[in-house]
């Protein structure tokens, strides 16, 4: 997997990892809550495989949703596996495959602040977020009831990771930025 995951980063000059299904928990050493759902242990481990390989070459990555999900994960980290179970709402998702306004602060002197205003409001579908960033991530947006909305990668030119779907609400921002760092 890991070489064949090379040779595909070899060719590519940046890497988006999209949404999707929950991460499987035994990646980070949990047991799977009742919620959790569309845990696909092969995508998982392409992903992470892709992910690896784009980190060792230095390509641009943008992570989003379960993207962010994966990176967190496969530097360390730790998720929370059901929001409402913590926050004690479902603002972030909700219901499956909608869509909820989320207010997002921006942290200032962030590679995000640079492409994004100091706040924001967000299109999310997640019911799960970072519990314990991985090694080397910083989180450099939250939403207003504390949840990590992003992170990045201290160590890395551009490696970015939004919890939001910025496709679905048509900001082109930090597609922008990355297509800026893969040239």
């Amino acid at each position: 997997m890991a070489a064949s995951a090379g040779a595909v980063v070899s060719v590519l000059d940046a890497l988006v990892l999209s949404g999707g299904g929950d991460v499987d928990p035994a990646w980070y050493g949990a047991a799977p809550h009742r919620a959790t759902a569309g845990v696909n242990r092969q995508r998982d481990e392409s992903e992470l495989a892709l992910l690896a390989a784009a980190l060792e070459a230095e390509v641009p990555v943008l992570a989003i949703c379960r993207g962010l999900q994966v990176l967190n994960v496969h530097l360390g980290g730790s998720l929370i596996q059901h929001l409402p179970d913590v926050v004690g709402h479902t603002g972030h998702q909700p219901a499956a495959g909608c869509f909820g306004p989320t207010d997002v602060t921006v942290e200032p002197g962030s590679l995000l602040s640079k492409i994004l205003d100091p706040s924001i409001t967000v299109a999310c579908s997640h019911h799960q977020a970072v519990d314990r960033p991985g090694e080397g991530l910083l989180v450099t947006a939250s939403a207003t009831d504390g949840v990590v909305e992003a992170v990045e990668l201290a160590s890395a030119p551009f490696v970015v990771g939004v919890e939001w779907h910025p496709e679905q609400d048509g900001d082109l921002r930090l597609f922008e930025a990355l297509v800026r760092a893969a040239r």
